[in-house]
């Protein structure tokens, strides 16, 4: 009698991941060991630029503004402080597409940010 490997379980799994790779390229699609690897990557890579994603964005954002701000006289610091100072509760994703966008809106902004603006301490060695 044949000896019985779990075969529809295994034949399953190994499904699985060759559906997965397709689309890779050359043996990564076709043979199992380097499709498993090549899924595997896939998938860590996907679960670190999932949380990258985030960063590059908020980073993009604070570019963006700072650029704008740039333009009324201010660095993105003091822009920044200054609309907290002001009370204004707008994230950096909305004030970057306030700068993009409706730059008379941002106008308004960053002339509420020049009134409540006060320098930010500088740098110094405190050893």
């Amino acid at each position: 009698m044949p000896r019985a490997t779990k075969g529809v379980a295994s034949r399953r799994r190994r499904k699985k991941i060759l559906k997965v790779a397709r689309g890779y390229y050359g043996g990564r699609s076709k043979l199992y060991r380097t499709a498993k690897e090549s899924v595997q990557r896939g998938l860590a890579y996907a679960y670190a630029h999932r949380r990258r994603k985030k960063r590059d964005f908020r980073r993009l954002w604070i570019t963006r503004i700072n650029a704008a701000a740039r333009i009324y006289g201010l660095s993105y610091g003091l822009f920044i402080n200054g609309l907290k100072k002001a009370g204004v509760l707008l994230d950096r994703k909305n004030l970057a597409e306030l700068a993009v966008k409706d730059e008379e809106a941002f106008a308004k902004l960053a002339e509420l940010a020049l009134k409540y603006k006060t320098s930010l301490p500088s740098p110094t060695n405190q050893s």
